[in-house]
This record gives C-alpha cells, sequence and structure tokens, in this order.
C-alpha cells in the first residue's frame, strides 16, 4: 500500500454510511459559477481546525478559479460562543450567500438562526459540529462510536483499572457525543472505572495544563480516554508528573503520532488513534455546491472515521505535514459520483 492519502480517499468514498428518510436522485453538473457560499466556523485553535481551514481554502479557491463557484469565503468567530456565532449566520443571510456551511458551536442554539436561513432560501450544510434544525443538512462522523471504540481497545489490550477521561469543548455536539460513547463503553467494560475528567478543548496546551491540575488527586491511572488534538499534552502532563505514561488514546495529530513512534521505538509502546478528517469541510463543500445545483441528498451523512494502528503508524506519520492532521480531501468528482449512487 504505497499512500496512505489515496487509501484513506477510496475508504472515505466507498464506505459512507448513509442515513436518509427518502431516496435521492443522481447528483447533476448545473452551473453554479454566480453563486457564493459561505463557512461559518466557531473555533480555530487548535490543528484540526486549522488543517480543516487550509484545505476548505485549496479546495474553494481552486473551485473559484476554475468558475465552479462565484466566491467561498470562511469565518470564525472570535469566540467560541453560539450567540457570537448565530450574529456571524444572521451576517451571512444579509450578503447574500447562497449557501452557508457551517461547523457550529451548538447542536441546538445556532437553530434560530439557521432556521432564518434556510427561510431565506439558502442551503445550510453542517458537518463535524452539527445543528439539529431539520431544515439543514448534516455530516459527521460517528462520534459515539469513536468514543466507545476507545474503550474496546482497552479492554482488547486486557487493560483494567482507573480512566482518566480528557473532553474537548464544553457544549459542543461532538464534545457530548464522544463522552457518551465513552460512558456507554465503560457500561460494557464494568472492569474500569473513570476516576478523573478534564476539558482539554481538543488542544495539547490547554491538555496538558488542566490534566497537570488534577493529577495529584487522582489514584494510578491505567489509561486515557480523549477526544483528539490532546494526547500529546497528557502525556507531557503524565510526565511532569512524574507519573508513569498510561495507555492514551490518540487523535491522528502530527505531534501525537510522533510522541508514539518515539515511544514505540524506545519502549514497544502501543496505542491507538482515530479522527474525523479535517477535510470533511471540503466535503460538505461539495455537497452544498451540488444541492445548489439541483442535486437532491439526504439530510444526514455520516462520514468513515481516519483510523491510524500499530501497523499503520510509520505510513500516516509520514504521509501527515508536521502541524496537521491525518486528512482526506474531497473532489467535486467523488463527491458526484458518491451522490450519484445514491437512488
Amino acid at each position: 500500500m504505497k499512500n496512505r492519502q489515496f487509501t484513506l480517499r477510496t475508504v472515505a468514498v466507498s464506505c459512507f454510511l448513509v442515513l436518509a428518510a427518502q431516496a435521492p436522485t443522481a447528483a447533476i453538473a448545473a452551473d453554479t459559477a454566480t453563486k457564493k457560499i459561505a463557512l461559518s466556523n466557531n473555533f480555530a485553535g487548535n490543528s484540526w481546525r486549522q488543517t480543516m481551514l487550509k484545505s476548505w481554502d485549496k479546495i474553494t479557491k481552486d473551485a473559484v478559479a476554475k468558475r465552479i463557484v462565484a466566491q467561498a469565503p470562511s469565518f470564525t468567530t472570535a469566540e467560541n460562543q453560539a450567540t457570537e456565532q448565530a450574529a456571524q449566520i444572521q451576517n451571512m443571510i444579509l450578503q447574500g450567500y447562497d449557501a452557508i456551511v457551517v461547523n457550529a458551536a451548538s447542536p441546538t442554539a445556532l437553530n434560530g438562526a439557521v432556521k432564518k436561513a434556510c427561510d431565506a432560501g439558502i442551503v445550510v450544510v453542517s458537518f463535524d459540529g452539527i445543528v439539529t434544525e431539520p431544515c439543514a443538512y448534516r455530516i459527521a462522523v460517528d462520534f459515539k462510536k469513536l468514543g466507545e471504540m476507545q474503550i474496546d481497545y482497552f479492554a482488547s489490550r486486557g487493560l483494567k483499572g482507573n480512566l482518566l477521561e480528557v473532553r474537548g469543548l464544553a457544549g459542543v455536539f461532538v464534545d457530548d457525543e464522544i463522552h457518551q460513547g465513552i460512558t456507554e463503553g465503560v457500561k460494557k467494560h464494568p472492569e474500569f472505572k473513570i476516576v478523573g475528567s478534564a476539558h482539554g478543548n481538543w488542544t495539547q496546551t490547554v491538555a496538558q495544563k488542566e490534566v497537570s491540575a488534577i493529577l495529584s488527586t487522582l489514584p494510578a491511572v491505567t489509561a486515557v480516554a480523549t477526544q483528539g488534538g490532546d494526547g500529546y499534552g497528557v502525556a507531557q502532563a503524565f510526565k511532569a508528573a512524574g507519573r508513569p505514561t498510561p495507555v492514551i488514546f490518540l487523535g491522528n495529530r502530527h505531534d501525537e503520532l510522533t510522541w508514539w513512534k518515539e515511544q514505540r521505538d524506545a519502549s514497544k509502546y502501543q496505542t491507538m488513534s482515530a479522527s474525523i478528517a479535517p477535510g470533511a469541510s471540503t466535503f460538505a463543500f461539495w455537497v452544498a455546491q451540488q444541492i445548489l445545483a439541483g442535486a437532491k441528498v439526504p439530510k444526514d451523512m455520516k462520514l468513515p472515521l481516519s483510523v491510524v494502528t500499530q501497523q499503520t503508524l510509520d505510513e500516516s506519520l509520514k504521509n501527515t505535514e508536521a502541524g496537521g492532521v491525518v486528512n482526506v480531501e474531497y473532489s467535486q468528482k467523488e463527491v458526484m459520483n458518491f451522490l450519484a449512487k445514491l437512488k
């Protein structure tokens, strides 16, 4: 397998799980050259979000240059506040965008603004941090599965004992779903007990600070369930405290994979890593473009998780740029071919 990126893209295109109330029609390539699509993003303070924005910028600039769409700017709020993002969406409505792609601060708090956009004839496609407003489209991975699979992995290793849970941004759909999955996993595997929890905000510096603040209060920790972007910070917190390094589930970030490789080479350290690919933003962009072109697509779509194992670590790290995340970016043709199969 020579190219990890190609493999991930192939899996992503061929293995979608799609939930739809009605059978959609084939995708079409109607002219959208005058259409304007905007990205509303609530947070950019970690490597996943920065890679997501880079992927959006790369794909949409090419789409504008080829006159597939007229504009596709991205906007990120200064704070992760639903009220600020709702105001941002209100401005997009006034500015006459034809579609808004949203990575939402809250699954419910933006519903009023989203409904106003839909009522104004604007297509709204949410991804990663999705919204529950029925008029919007939703693209995500099975985040509950991501939480549960961590506990399953720990159990498959024959581990047992105390767990530390490091969560993401409070109030965001992704954080809630992964947390629920972790909780379900612990119920299924009673040999584990969650003895501490901290919000790492999907950022290694915050995770290190917050975990360091509670470590002295915790008993011995066997494993750490995380949400991505936090694993390296967790490892540094344990190291600084002079405590043994537990099995830390990682989230596909370059710094995490680099640390993992160093530990593996030095002491045969074993773990696993998984996340949604930042390039989900490019899939959402093309879905919005295709809806504007007249295609009918399902309201709810699920992307596959990008998974890194002990066996694929070297290849994944080789194909991930420093400061980045294991990624997949989608082309218009890939998304059109996917939609064309939904009949």
